[in-house]
C-alpha cells in the first residue's frame, strides 16, 4: 500500500534515526557543561547520580522533540522508541566500557525509563497543534 508523505516529512525510521542521534548529540553537550560544573561544586556522589538522570531524561526529551513533528502521527510510538533505543545504545555502552556490573534489574529499570519518558513526551508533542 502506498501513502502519501507530506513534504519534509520523514520515514518513521527516519524520524527515530534523528531523534537518537540528537538525543545523543544532547547528551554529549550536557556533559561537558556538568563536567564543568562538577570541577567547580564538588558534588556529591548522590547529586552526580540525580544528574546523570536528568541529563538522561533532558535528552531524551530533546530528541523526542526532532523524532515527533508537533500534530504528528504515533508520538507515543516514535517517542517511546526513541528512549527505548537510547537507553539501550547508553545502557549497552555502560557495561562495555566500565567494569561495574549492574543489576538486571537495573539495566531493565533504565530502558523502562527511557521507554516511558520517551513515550510521554511523542505524546505531548503529537498532540500540539
Amino acid at each position: 500500500m502506498h501513502t502519501a508523505v507530506r513534504h519534509g516529512a520523514l520515514p518513521a525510521w527516519a524520524s527515530l534515526l534523528r531523534g537518537v542521534a540528537v538525543a545523543v548529540a544532547a547528551t554529549a553537550g550536557l556533559v561537558i557543561l556538568f563536567a564543568l560544573a562538577i570541577s567547580l561544586l564538588d558534588p556529591s556522589d548522590g547529586a552526580v547520580r540525580a544528574v546523570n538522570q536528568l541529563i538522561k531524561l533532558a535528552a531524551i526529551g530533546i530528541g523526542v522533540r526532532f523524532a515527533v513533528p508537533r500534530g504528528g502521527e504515533r508520538g507515543l510510538l516514535r517517542g517511546a522508541g526513541v528512549g527505548l533505543i537510547y537507553m539501550a545504545l547508553g545502557v549497552g555502552l555502560y557495561a562495555a566500557l566500565t567494569a561495574q556490573k549492574l543489576t538486571a534489574f537495573a539495566y531493565a529499570a533504565d530502558l523502562l525509563m527511557g521507554v516511558a519518558a520517551g513515550g510521554l513526551v511523542g505524546l505531548m508533542r503529537a498532540r500540539q497543534n
